[in-house]
């Protein structure tokens, strides 16, 4: 009964510079040229972590392994070029501007920022880059205080035609683009979301 409503995309964020060359590239090819760049000591190649277990962090985590590395063993303390916040985006994109340095960032809080930092939109495509939003009952019989019939009501709420339509125009009128593209059939159910979007949701113990 899980259904997806919504998607946004990560966005590797950096200097207009670009002193990497990662400027439409693949999410994979933009990592690894910045690690090749930082690891052989250009100074002024610098990315910046998030490094809180966030789910942006953890995407980041992902894209380092598809691009072939380890990231504990070789992205992790590997030098000067790869420097964590431990701290939110907002921080993290803070950061990253005074240091003129690469970031990973969700949507939402780059354009949230974007008047107040001089880092540009570099690498905006890709399936690594997607951000799937969906909702899910919990199973009463799993935990305790479960209320399975708000549970439905809310995710068939969350996948209604009005509420897409709200998400749809969701941050138009103070960024000029909306936060979040809801999601419909069939293309949810295609590659690369691969998931259904919509109801009923009749979820029961």
């Amino acid at each position: 009964n899980q259904r997806c409503f919504a998607y946004n995309n990560f966005l590797l964020v950096g200097p207009a510079s670009d002193p990497a060359g990662i400027a439409n590239m693949t999410p994979e090819e933009a990592f690894e040229a910045i690690y090749v760049a930082g690891t052989e000591g250009e100074e002024d190649v610098i990315f910046v972590s998030r490094g809180d277990d966030s789910g942006t962090h953890n995407r980041e985590q992902q894209i380092w392994e598809t691009a072939g590395h380890n990231y504990t063993e070789e992205i992790q303390d590997s030098g000067p070029w790869y420097l964590e916040t431990g701290s939110g985006m907002g921080d993290t994109l803070t950061v990253a501007n005074q240091k003129n340095a690469y970031t990973l960032s969700d949507i939402g809080t780059y354009l949230a920022f974007q008047d107040q930092i001089d880092l540009v939109e570099l690498v905006t495509e890709g399936d690594q880059l997607l951000n799937r939003y969906s909702a899910i009952a919990v199973n009463p019989d799993m935990a305790s205080g479960v209320n399975i019939d708000e549970a439905n009501n809310f995710i068939n709420w969350l996948i209604s035609d009005d509420t897409k339509a709200f998400i749809g125009e969701f941050g138009v009128e103070e960024f000029g683009q909306p936060l979040f593209v809801p999601l419909y059939e069939p293309e949810c159910t295609e590659p690369p979301f691969n998931c259904t979007c919509a109801g009923p949701v009749t979820a029961t113990a």
